[in-house]
């Protein structure tokens, strides 16, 4: 990873990108850091380094002297943890213990047979070339200002309901979710343009802060997703149809944010400024929000006309059987390049490509290095013969299926208060993916789960990366308008508004067709969906 891309590796937006600054003030850079203490990118300290290598320390003890490859195996996996809560890069907490336990079990040869060709292995199928064209996709868009362009639109459609800031900042983060496929790049662009503007309407902080919190988890389901990208690599699933099967749901948990936003809007009008003055008492400039006209709107969408065909670009050559999800992504990145050289065309167009390019190699290669972990911990599972185990031990519980979904919801979201969301895909997936079919479970489905259990993860106190990354935005003067946002306030939202996912979630494992419609109709409409 590099200090431009997120905890999966996709990009975040440049620190000078127009999504910093919506509000027509003087772009500046922010004044906090991304990553605030707190945050799980804080190093550990000695104390915490000390007990951790001695951990450490006893799982390899406990490898080499084990009764059996499957009690090795084991120690392996605890020696992942330690590594992983000792904040060690993903893909190295993956392949060490990976390899060392290949070793301890099966020698030399099995060890230099995983080295040779778990990396090729990992990352050469065809498919994932589409993977390095939506980071580059991506990339491009925040560098040419779309961000800050859709959150007006979003703006201007629907301010004039209750609760109309916070509907279009949720429908922005729907509709950024389809050009950057970053949570945390999303948040990080809603943040600075969402939360003054609620503000300014007189909007509960609390309100304000957690919607835009919420907004992001529609991120890595919609597409382009990089982590159902990745998904479908660590699954063995077509690309194409991983990707697809998260459109829906991602639209779906979008309109429920939205209603929910606009129920309290009705109840509670207090909370999103109706009754109230638009004037923040605390801010001693002008803060009155101009009426938006119905030409305005329609003209607002004159400013999102590259975004329009992209869209056409990337779903319309899938639909109609032009493209497939690789030579869209490949077309849409490069619709992406031509509207970055307009946009930009007095603002140093060529070095901003350059800039998306060399951060794409950077995210590319961070990606594909934890993949190759990945693969290693399949080898180790398989060689030590925990898989099998692991999924006898499951399906020795007796649970239905809808009984085994309801305890994974509960394991993910303990699981998010010390992991990130690759962390905890990597970690889990192939150990459950044996026991899917046992249970009726389809991988495809599976992945939009998990992805979506990943972006509750991410939000889940008290060390989900998302409310530290809100909360440090609103200390921001300029964003805050001179409220105080505590980190209270952040945890306070989130009790308000995690119940409507949690719902979702009950929604998506009563109704699992949600996620394989639309992949169905593409394949139905084009003749098939190829990787």
């Amino acid at each position: 990873m590099n200090a431009k891309t997120d905890l999966t590796g996709a990009p975040l937006p440049p620190e000078d990108s127009n999504s910093a600054n919506i509000i027509g003030t003087t772009t500046q850079k922010p004044t906090t850091a991304l990553f605030p203490r707190g945050s799980r990118r804080e190093r550990p300290g000695t104390l915490a380094l000390t007990i951790g290598f001695g951990l450490v320390a006893v799982c390899l003890a406990g490898l080499f002297t084990s009764p059996s490859a499957a009690i090795g195996g084991a120690w392996c996996i605890g020696m992942m943890l330690v590594l992983l809560f000792l904040s060690v890069p993903v893909a190295i907490a993956l392949s060490v213990p990976s390899i060392i336990g290949v070793y301890a079990v099966s020698g030399i040869p099995a060890t230099m047979n995983i080295l040779s060709t778990a990396p090729f292995s990992a990352v050469s199928d065809w498919s994932m070339s589409v993977l390095p064209m939506f980071i580059f996709m991506g990339m491009l868009l925040t560098q040419s200002g779309l961000s800050g362009k859709v959150y007006r639109v979003a703006d201007h459609w629907f301010s004039w309901l209750p609760g109309g800031i916070g509907i279009g900042t949720t429908f922005a983060g729907a509709g950024l979710s389809a050009v950057t496929g970053s949570t945390i790049g999303m948040t990080y662009a809603l943040g600075r343009a969402g939360i003054p503007e609620m503000l300014k309407a007189g909007y509960d902080r609390r309100m304000a802060v957690g919607t835009v919190m919420v907004s992001g988890m529609t991120g890595n389901l919609i597409p382009p997703s990089i982590l159902m990208v990745v998904y479908a690599g660590i699954a063995s699933v077509p690309v194409g149809p991983a990707l697809m099967a998260g459109a829906l749901p991602g639209i779906v948990l979008a309109v429920c944010f939205a209603a929910f936003i606009f129920a309290l809007g009705v109840v509670a009008p207090k909370l999103v400024g109706r009754g109230q003055s638009a004037q923040n008492p605390t801010n001693t400039t002008d803060t009155t929000r101009p009426t938006t006209t119905w030409r305005d709107r329609f003209t607002s969408l004159t400013s999102v006309w590259g975004f329009a065909i992209i869209l056409v670009v990337l779903f319309g050559g899938m639909f109609s059987g032009i493209f497939t999800p690789t030579e869209a992504g490949a077309a849409a990145a490069l619709c992406s390049l031509l509207l970055c050289l307009w946009e930009k065309r007095d603002d140093g167009p060529w070095r901003k490509v350059a800039d998306s390019a060399m951060d794409t190699v950077a995210a590319t290669s961070a990606i594909f290095f934890i993949m190759i972990g990945a693969t290693m911990l399949t080898s180790l599972l398989a060689i030590t013969g925990l898989a099998p185990i692991l999924t006898g031990l499951i399906t020795d519980l007796g649970l239905s299926r809808i009984g085994f979904l309801l305890v994974l919801i509960v394991l993910y979201i303990v699981m998010g208060m010390f992991f990130d969301t690759l962390s905890m895909m990597l970690l889990t997936i192939p150990i459950l993916l044996p026991t899917l079919e046992t249970m009726g479970v389809s991988p495809l489905w599976f992945g939009v789960f998990v992805v979506l259990l990943g972006e509750f993860a991410m939000v889940t106190p008290p060390v989900g990366i998302i409310p530290y990354i809100v909360h440090s935005i609103a200390k921001n003067s300029e964003v805050n308008l001179g409220a105080t946002v505590t980190l209270r306030d952040i945890f306070i939202s989130l009790l308000w508004f995690l119940p409507v996912g949690v719902i979702f979630l009950i929604l998506m494992v009563a109704v699992p067709g949600m996620t394989e419609w639309l992949p169905d109709l593409i394949s139905r409409t084009s003749g098939g969906m190829p990787g």
